[in-house]
């Protein structure tokens, strides 16, 4: 198969409406993870996968994604969650590495609101180069070190349920 069918076929899943909570029976990165649809795998072991992301932010941009399906961080056990970070990890060396990169970025996004388009948690490895254009987001500074503050309490706050 050419890589350009691979490609089409992967974009016209990829365009379905991809909603939050689909189960691994309408997931692209499942039926990738099963065979059912072509990928340039780079790694695999018992408890996840990578693959070159079909629209890469530059060349080597690679997708990590625990085999079992989770829509989300939120979701995936701490035990799986390490063992992703393992892969991604050895991605980051490997894809650096291979396409003489600068520096990488390891990005995850969480829902809608974060960019998230297919529910399966993944992790996206992107090789940087000094030269690539690519701008990071603006930041923007608290008011006051007062409202910092009550940030970081709120957030504490929610730690002590979870």
């Amino acid at each position: 198969m050419t890589s350009d069918k691979k490609h089409n076929e992967a974009d016209a899943q990829n365009t379905s409406d991809s909603t939050p909570h689909e189960t691994a029976a309408d997931c692209i990165f499942c039926a990738i993870i099963a065979g059912k649809i072509p990928a340039d795998k780079v790694f695999e072991d018992d408890e996840t996968f990578a693959f070159v992301d079909i629209n890469p932010t530059n060349e080597g941009h690679t997708l990590v994604v625990p085999k079992d399906h989770f829509e989300n961080v939120y979701t995936v056990p701490p035990e799986t969650w390490c063992r992703v970070m393992l892969t991604v990890q050895k991605m980051a060396l490997a894809v650096r590495a291979g396409v003489n990169a600068d520096g990488v970025n390891i990005i995850m996004n969480n829902e809608a609101a974060a960019g998230q388009i297919v529910h399966h948690a993944h992790v996206h490895v992107i090789p940087r180069h000094n030269d690539d254009g690519l701008k990071h987001w603006q930041g923007k500074p608290y008011k006051s070190a007062a409202e910092s503050a009550t940030v970081a309490e709120k957030i504490k706050g929610e730690l002590k349920g979870i």
